[in-house]
């Protein structure tokens, strides 16, 4: 039987104004770790100057005022300095943002039972939040127009 030792990973991207995220931000990856939902394999913080200059920072530089020398990386080294310096052409001058490469634990199961059928996934694709959220009140805003 095919096992795993990880799961499917996903490489995010996220803008925030000012240089660092916020405490709520830690403690929501916090929550997700302690749940088990997720493994943090690798966290790197982005920076754009307000003079254009990139700078790559790990959280551990940060300090701890917000928590962020709890969390746990268990395979720094996956988003690539390179990574980090593409990305940070998405970045106007004077925000920063954070480069999360999160293993999906609920997943690593049914991906080792997919390759253990000779099985892979071929296409995975994540719909933002925002989108979601939207078209959904939209159907039920139709659905409620609908009924009246």
């Amino acid at each position: 039987m095919a096992e795993f030792e990880y799961g499917p990973a996903e490489f995010l991207f996220a803008r925030f104004d000012g240089d660092r995220p916020s405490e709520g931000v830690v403690r929501a990856i916090a929550e997700l770790l302690d749940t088990g939902t997720i493994r943090l394999l690798d966290l790197v913080i982005v920076r754009r100057h307000d003079d254009g200059r990139v700078e790559i920072v790990e959280p551990a530089e940060l300090g701890d005022d917000l928590g962020f020398a709890d969390l746990p990386v268990e395979a720094s080294g996956l988003a690539a300095e390179e990574d980090a310096k593409q990305i940070a052409e998405f970045l106007d001058p004077g925000s920063a943002g954070a480069i999360l490469v999160l293993e999906h634990v609920w997943a690593r199961q049914l991906s080792s039972r997919f390759f253990e059928a000779g099985g892979m996934v071929l296409l995975s694709e994540r719909i933002p939040a925002p989108v979601v959220n939207a078209v959904v009140a939209d159907a039920y805003y139709e659905l409620d127009t609908d009924e009246s």
